[in-house]
């Protein structure tokens, strides 16, 4: 390659990696690529060499790093100071604690003993949008308050407020400048620091109580479970509201897919991991090298910036034949849109289990679900976040 490849891009298609990267698949594994402000980074599209990096110890998720990399204007206003980010910006002994403390909320048998809250709220919802149809948008009217709802009530945030922080993620995500960023991340802090002291002195029986337990015993600073109920609180809703509004959007956009999904109920629990693969809606996990590493043909240098391009490595030939299609009946095991090794999402059993009710239940009741207009015309999040639609106009 002569010059290197701008990363991230947007996506010319919702559901396919962006054409802009294709250089990158005849570079090898692991390529250079060029960020917003210049600064050259590596880029990993091998699935073998992606599982192998994301658990080696010489690369760093620590965000406080001055060589840790961003990849816009809006995340490098937000001061070093404030990026600190428990159990996802965190390395060694400090991550592998914060996980212990918030494994036992996300067992199988915890997200198994939601089901049943799950399935009432999607059913609530579906029939406020039928007797308000027949037309409805389905971010808003469906996919991020059952998301919300959910991560609320596993939290102890109050479903009332979720005007206030869906509008504050929302610009801690996608604002358009720096300072609406750091407005919005100082926003979200003040906010979830007042609840975590509300539960101090009003103790209940979910997540805050269970960080606020942790905090008296000293094994957590009041700052660090301020921010980990914040990222908990941003991940649960926003990732899971986009891949149930992408999910059914790819759907409807594969009939094919979609009639056989139908035709054998049982494949909803296959076909949530393959849309899993397939959409890789957080693309560009991010890593700094603290130490030399040598792989795929290259060396990584200490401080040097590395950057997982999910949506090509869930698309790697080698593991996943004819990766371009959607294929309801493919093994999707080892993806890696949830992470892998240590940083593996806490929350990837409850995000299945929420979009396999969901996509089941929606297309039961709206046999005749359909987009209520072209594709092109669907606002989409940018591409150096979560992707996925901002609205999904539908009708049936």
């Amino acid at each position: 390659m002569t010059e290197a490849v701008s990363f991230p891009q947007e996506r010319s298609c919702p559901y396919h990696p962006p054409t802009g990267y294709q250089p990158l698949l005849e570079e090898g594994p692991v390529s250079r690529v060029k960020l917003y402000d210049g600064r050259e980074a590596w880029v990993v599209t091998g699935h073998a060499e992606a599982r192998q990096l994301l658990t080696d110890e010489r690369l760093s998720s620590v965000r406080e790093n001055p060589a840790f990399p961003v990849t816009s204007p809006r995340f490098a206003a937000i001061p070093l100071e404030q990026r600190r980010t428990p159990l996802l910006g965190t390395d060694g002994p400090e991550q592998h604690a914060q996980r212990r403390m918030l494994m036992p909320r996300f067992t199988n048998q915890r997200v198994g003993d939601l089901r049943p809250h799950i399935q009432q709220l999607v059913d609530t919802l579906l029939d406020d949008m039928v007797e308000k149809g027949p037309t409805a948008d389905l971010v808003t009217q469906f996919a991020l308050p059952l998301s919300s709802s959910v991560i609320c009530a596993l939290l102890g945030v109050p479903y009332s407020d979720r005007e206030f922080f869906e509008e504050q993620s929302s610009l801690l995500l996608r604002a358009t400048t720096g300072e609406e960023a750091a407005g919005a991340a100082v926003q979200l802090m003040t906010y979830m620091g007042e609840l975590i002291a509300r539960k101090e002195s009003e103790p209940g029986d979910d997540l805050l109580d269970t960080l606020v337990a942790h905090m008296r015993a000293g094994e957590l600073e009041r700052q660090d479970a301020v921010s980990l109920a914040i990222f908990m609180l941003i991940a649960g809703h926003e990732s899971t509201a986009s891949m149930i509004t992408l999910g059914t959007l790819t759907l409807l956009e594969h009939p094919e897919q979609l009639a056989a999904l139908r035709a054998d109920d049982s494949l909803f629990p296959n076909a949530v991991n393959e849309l899993l693969r397939f959409l890789s809606i957080v693309e560009g996990l991010a890593r700094v090298a603290t130490k030399e590493i040598e792989i795929g043909g290259v060396v990584i240098r200490p401080d040097d910036a590395v950057f997982f391009a999910t949506s090509l490595v869930n698309r790697d030939p080698a593991v996943y034949p004819a990766p371009d299609e959607l294929d309801l009946t493919r093994s999707a095991r080892h993806h890696i849109t949830f992470g892998h090794g240590i940083h593996l999402c806490l929350g990837h059993n409850l995000a299945r289990v929420e979009m396999e009710i969901a996509l089941r239940a929606l297309f039961a009741r709206l046999p005749d679900l359909r987009l209520a207009g072209p594709v092109d015309q669907i606002p989409f999040a940018p591409g150096d976040t979560i992707q996925g639609p901002l609205s999904l106009p539908i009708v049936w």
